[in-house]
């Protein structure tokens, strides 16, 4: 059977017809708040079930997102993240063909509000020239109000950001407000069983354009979280602020809360460093501090897959998974990528970076699960190809969005075919409410999906054997081993990995499970393995000269379809490393790949007969990747 675009008829037909930026959304229709009484939700014994949702969705209240015409608040946002349908900034229906299970609105702690305070302040209460001209581009059409985005961004990044625009008094009224405003929002909708919206915000730290942002998430609820204003990053130069401010909570209110590092591709490599804040080694207290308030990284989003890079990893055919474009430079592409920046920008570099430093220090920084989300700042978190809105109200669905320029840069620039359709967070929690889902965040019970729903589980143990999926084996597992995001202590033999994938039940068919490890050999060199564990029709492919024979290609461009004809909705096997070495710390982790279905590149194609460029890509494999398990 043919799996092709879902929309409906009337839906596809809004898409064909976009309005300007400025026509306003539909703002009034409120659906009725949930109720406050919350019932208490019973936990079960260990996690049954994958939760999917998305840590990082900004609205109207980001600077950026305003600035480029999101006119949807929080509680738009959450209507839609719930299911309910909606009208897009641009005119367009908008719903998910599934609800998400929780959502955190993760709003620039900069600066928030102040592009909408610009937009309705009058032109002659103006004196500065830069923000006349910028609220007057605001007051354009769709591409003129994008203009000024991309402006404001790189005056953020470049630390030139007009003064009157950030006044502190000014700034601290505003976020006090919008804060406040928002946790009425996010409580309103958090509904404990059924729905999760947590509270956090994004801290938007740029060194010179280059990315060191983290969203920050709190466990608490509404009493807590007005105890404290989402913490800017104007003004610091490292993550240390941030971990003090975090702390300083927790110590003041008895709550909770951790910091999700994302789009370390767009940092020019300071992201994962070897070195401490004041370039010397990193210090045993600079690694503990970071491994305590930062237990997962985003690894997978809009921006690109920071997963892992064909430049470090060789060996490794399927590493090139949305690089292009981004692998160019830094997030304004004012500094173009030297070969050496690449190892602290990749996952997968920066666990074996973490390896190194715990062998000096006896403590490892970058012992991190991993999670997708989105990065929207349309204020609708899809992260389906066919359903895809893009990054920004100027990317939402239309004919020319696809080959439209993004970043500007030096020497190369990047288009809008090089945005992914984005990521979600997949949590293994014992029930669907804050605190289960931020537990669950803080062990590494989690993994990372570039979109598609797949249930993906994964535990390490040393009696495991291949008559395990009998009987309560996830029970056998949780009671002998360790789960996806844990330490395995040392043991008899050799250690044998448990993985399992099921197909996202209304998508594509799997190929291939692999698992990934790294450890550092005798001489002190960080190394890597890439092992197909198991794969669909393994009658009709083997692996040969290392590598195991393709899964087959049904996309069809001219209809933007795909066929489960080949794949399988399940896969599964009990794994031993044949070259496990005794005493010798290593990761492990699993990366599942689906079978090639159409890129949102593609839907767009057919949906609205746009002819794409030369460069973009149509098709790929979608794929999950698991927190790594550590061993000795």
């Amino acid at each position: 059977m043919k799996r092709s675009l879902l929309f409906s008829a009337s839906a596809a037909t809004a898409l064909i017809a976009v309005p300007l930026l400025n026509q306003p959304a539909n703002m009034s229709a409120e659906a009725s708040p949930i109720n406050g009484s919350e019932k208490p939700v019973t936990p079960s014994p260990y996690p049954e079930r994958p939760l999917f949702g998305d840590t990082h969705l900004h609205t109207t209240n980001s600077f950026d997102a305003f600035g480029a015409g999101n006119r949807l608040s929080p509680n738009e946002a959450l209507r839609f993240a719930r299911g309910e349908e909606i009208i897009s900034s641009s005119g367009i229906q908008a719903k998910l063909s599934r609800p998400l299970d929780f959502l955190v609105i993760a709003d620039h702690s900069d600066a928030i509000g102040v592009t909408t305070d610009l937009y309705n302040t009058a032109e002659a209460d103006l004196n500065d020239p830069v923000l006349k001209r910028w609220r007057n581009l605001m007051h354009g059409d769709r591409n003129q109000a994008y203009l000024v985005t991309r402006e404001i961004i790189a005056a953020f990044q470049s630390g030139k950001i007009p003064q009157e625009l950030i006044r502190p008094d000014r700034v601290t009224a505003m976020t006090r407000r919008i804060w406040d405003a928002q946790i009425d929002s996010v409580e309103r909708y958090n509904e404990p069983g059924k729905f999760t919206a947590l509270h956090g915000f994004e801290f938007s730290l740029s060194i010179k354009g280059n990315s060191l942002h983290r969203n920050v998430i709190l466990r608490d609820g509404a009493d807590k979280a007005r105890s404290v204003l989402p913490f800017p990053s104007q003004g610091t130069n490292g993550p240390e602020p941030l971990w003090d401010y975090m702390e300083a909570y927790e110590r003041a209110s008895g709550g909770k809360m951790l910091a999700i590092p994302h789009n370390p591709n767009l940092s020019n490599g300071i992201f994962f460093a070897l070195t401490g804040q004041d370039g010397g080694p990193m210090t045993a207290e600079q690694a503990r501090r970071r491994a305590a308030f930062e237990p997962v990284i985003e690894v997978t989003q809009i921006k690109g897959d920071s997963e892992s890079h064909s430049l470090l990893s060789r060996n490794d055919e399927f590493a090139d998974y949305g690089d292009a474009g981004w692998e160019n430079g830094n997030a304004p592409l004012s500094q173009l990528k030297k070969p050496e920046m690449f190892g602290g920008e990749y996952a997968r570099e920066a666990l074996k970076r973490g390896l190194l430093i715990e062998q000096r220090t006896g403590v490892n920084p970058y012992a991190f699960g991993m999670i997708g989300s989105t990065d929207s700042h349309t204020g609708l978190s899809t992260a389906d190809e066919n359903n895809f809105f893009g990054k920004f109200s100027n990317d939402e669905p239309g004919a020319g969005r696809m080959n439209t320029v993004v970043n500007p840069g030096i020497a190369e620039s990047r288009i809008g075919y090089h945005y992914l359709a984005g990521g979600l967070a997949a949590v293994w929690a014992t029930a669907n409410t804050r605190e289960a889902i931020f537990d669950a965040l803080l062990r590494r019970e989690v993994y990372a999906t570039t979109g598609p729903r797949m249930s993906v589980r994964m535990f390490a143990g040393w009696s495991f054997s291949s008559s395990l999926f009998t009987g309560d084996w996830v029970k056998a597992t949780y009671s002998k081993g360790v789960p996806m995001g844990g330490n395995l202590s040392a043991g008899k033999g050799t250690p044998s990995f448990v993985v399992q994938a099921l197909k996202d039940p209304i998508g594509a068919n799997l190929d291939r499970i692999q698992i990934v490890k790294g450890w550092v050999d005798a001489k002190g060199l960080a190394q890597e393995k890439i092992y197909d564990v198991v794969w669909s029709a393994p009658k009709k492919r083997k692996i040969a000269k290392g590598r195991l024979t393709p899964v087959g290609d049904t996309v069809d461009l001219a209809t933007a379809s795909y066929s489960n004809s080949i794949g399988a909705p399940e896969l599964r096997t009990v794994w031993r490393d044949p070259d496990f070495t005794k005493g010798q710390k290593a990761f492990y982790y699993a990366r599942v790949l689906e079978i090639p279905t159409p890129r949102w590149t593609a839907y767009d194609a057919v949906r609205f007969k746009a002819k794409p460029s030369a460069g973009a890509k149509l098709k790929d494999q979608e794929r999950a990747y698991t927190s790594p398990i550590w061993v000795g």
